[in-house]
Formats: structure tokens, sequence, C-alpha cells
């Protein structure tokens, strides 16, 4: 990537969309809904610059946005469409400053377009990297919070025009409570921007390049499919991944407690290499795959679902009864595989005590039929 960056091409958006959804392990909100909404901001004259992390100078200052709240509900109650802008605006009079750039709290599914969409309206440019090199449920699970990011001031906004600013928070998890239950009051779906960030600090604690390799992903599905080759096999080439089992879903269950999608995913082997029933784990995100009892990947390790005959990935809100799907696992960024990450971001954080995070060795895929 040039100094200048690059900028974003309508043909762009389903290759972005398809990549995000995958890196998205599940959640990050339906790209498809943010796809549409980005297009039309192209077709209707925004520009929107994809920049690096060396771009900015060291004092310049960064927002971070995303869309908060529980995926399931955002696809039957849309957007309006400014609200992370509105967000962003609410950060910037509170602290008194002018952002230089935004860039995604997670890569994952709609929300890699989330500051892609504030970017345009603002008329800043994106980072190419994000928070967290996949999708999390909670606020805090970012490499920014993590690694000392300052908690407030933030704001949180809806489509109905509502704002909320939070002046000053404690910490980390007092910011996730806060926005959580103010999102759940919103409607379970609200933008979400944090505190400035220096272009210094952004540099060292952000997973760099997501934005691009989302794109390089998305087109290596859409590349497989148009040449007929097998999608999944091409995924983990690229991706470094590995095939951890292929099922058909037989069980589904889904619960929306806490501005949070909780559930599981059950699946039945048909094939012989992996094994005969597999279970996920689902916080917004998939958190934890079971095969025949015993784990096989775990946050914050990414666990992909693929549809089988496709390589469509399959976001938690849309997983259905039938559906044929490869189960991949990929390794994240090392930021978040540090101890103090492991704290916030491992399987304990998210109530498996019993589970010590195993990063995972990526098996050799077997061909598909």
């Amino acid at each position: 990537m040039s100094s200048k960056g690059y900028l974003l091409k309508e043909s762009d958006l389903h290759p972005l969309s398809l990549g995000a959804a995958l890196l998205g392990t599940g959640g990050g909100g339906n790209p498809y809904i943010g796809m549409l909404r980005t297009r039309e901001l192209i077709r209707s004259g925004h520009e929107i610059r994809v920049i690096g992390l060396d771009s900015l100078p060291d004092d310049a200052f960064v927002g971070e946005v995303g869309g908060i709240g529980a995926p399931v509900v955002g696809i039957e109650k849309f957007e309006e469409g400014h609200e992370c802008y509105h967000a962003v605006r609410a950060v910037e009079e509170a602290a008194g400053v002018r952002m230089s750039a935004l860039i995604s709290a997670e890569i994952g599914g709609s929300n890699s377009l989330e500051p892609i969409i504030a970017a345009a309206y603002a008329g800043l440019p994106v980072i190419d990297g994000d928070g967290m090199g996949r999708a999390f449920p909670e606020v805090q699970m970012t490499t920014f919070f993590i690694y000392g990011a300052p908690t407030a001031p933030g704001a949180i906004a809806d489509e109905k025009g509502n704002v909320v600013v939070f002046r000053k928070v404690v910490d980390m998890f007092w910011l996730e409570r806060f926005a959580r239950d103010a999102a759940v009051a919103m409607g379970a779906t609200a933008g979400l921007a944090s505190a400035p960030m220096t272009m210094e600090f952004v540099r060292r604690t952000a997973v760099p390049g997501t934005v691009s390799e989302a794109l390089r992903i998305g087109h290596t599905v859409l590349d497989a499919r148009r040449d007929r080759r097998n999608v999944v096999e091409a995924v983990l080439k690229v991706t470094g991944g590995g095939l951890y089992f292929t099922g058909k879903i037989t069980d589904v269950r889904r619960e929306l407690t806490g501005g949070f999608a909780r559930g599981h995913a059950i699946l039945s082997g048909i094939d012989d290499f992996a094994g005969s029933e597999a279970r996920i784990a689902i916080q917004n995100e998939n958190l934890v795959l079971w095969v025949d009892g015993e784990p096989k990947v775990m946050v914050p390790d990414l666990i992909v679902n693929l549809d089988l005959d496709t390589g469509e990935p399959i976001t938690t809100e849309v997983l259905r009864y039938g559906q044929r799907v490869a189960v991949l696992g990929l390794p994240v960024h090392p930021l978040m595989k540090t101890e103090k990450a492991l704290a916030v971001v491992g399987p304990k954080a998210f109530g498996y005590p019993e589970l010590a995070f195993v990063p995972i060795a990526a098996p050799p895929a077997p061909a598909q039929g």
C-alpha cells in the first residue's frame, strides 16, 4: 500500500463483505446489509480512502467505531445510517479534538464497514487495521483497550437521533456495562465511538492490514467459485487455517439476553475424518468448538462456518437446521494471544474456567467431494 492508500470501489464491496464475514467468526453484524449501505454512499459520490498505519503523524487522532448490540436484531431493525458518524462527532466535541482518521473496532461482519460509512460522511480516511483481527461480543475486547487506550469520552447513538456521551468511565469493563445497557434501551443495536487515540498508539496496538486481508479472502472465495475450484480448500490456503469438522446442523439454540445472542449449534458429521458430532458455543460470535466432547478450537482463535458447497461464510444469526457446513479454525493475531489479552478474550473470560487456551495447530485439510 502506498502512503496515500487506495480508494475503495463499488466492485470491492462484495469481496470485502465476504472476507469480513469470514473473519467475523459468525458475528459483527450482517455483512450484506452493511455492503448495501456502503454501496449507496459510493454511488452518491462519497470517496472512501483506506490508508496504512504509517500514513499519519504520531500526534494525529484516530477514532475507533463500531456497531454494538445483537447481530440477530440487525437483520430486522435497519440502521438509519449516521449512528457511528453522530457518535464520532459527539466524542470530538467532548474531547475538544478533531479526528484525522477512523479505524474499525473489529474487522468482522458489518462492523468492518461501520468506520467506512462514518468516514465517508466525515470526509476522513479509514485505517487498514482493526482492534481484534476478528469479532468479539464485548466493548473491552479490543487490542486498543487491552493495551491501555483511554475509556472516555465515548459516545453511543441510535437511529432515532439519541446520543449518549460517557464523559468519565472508571475502566473498559464499566464502559462495556454502560454502553450495553444504553444499546439495549436503544433497541439492541446502536453505533459506538470510543475516545480519541494517537496514531503512535494505534500503530503499536492495532491488528495491521485487516481491511486488505478481508478483501484478499473475499476475492479468493469469488475466484474459486468462478473457476469451479473447491472454495473451502482455497480459503484454507489463503488464511493458513485448518478444517476441523464437516457436518449438517441438527439443532440451533439462540436467546437474546443482556444485549447478546447466546446459544449453540449442534452438527452431525457427514464424513469420517473429524468425528461424529460437534457443538459450537455462541455469544454473538462462535466461541468454542467441541468435537465428540473434546475442545478443538477456542477463543481467541477463530471458528468459522462456511457453506460446504459455496464457501459462503455463515453468520450466527442465519444459522439454520439442515445447513451443510465446513467448520474452520484460524489462528488469531499474536496481539490477542498474550497473557494480558487472554485475561480479556480467552475462554475463561467467556465463562469456561475449565478451558485453558491452547493455540490451534492447523491440521491437513482433506479433499472435499
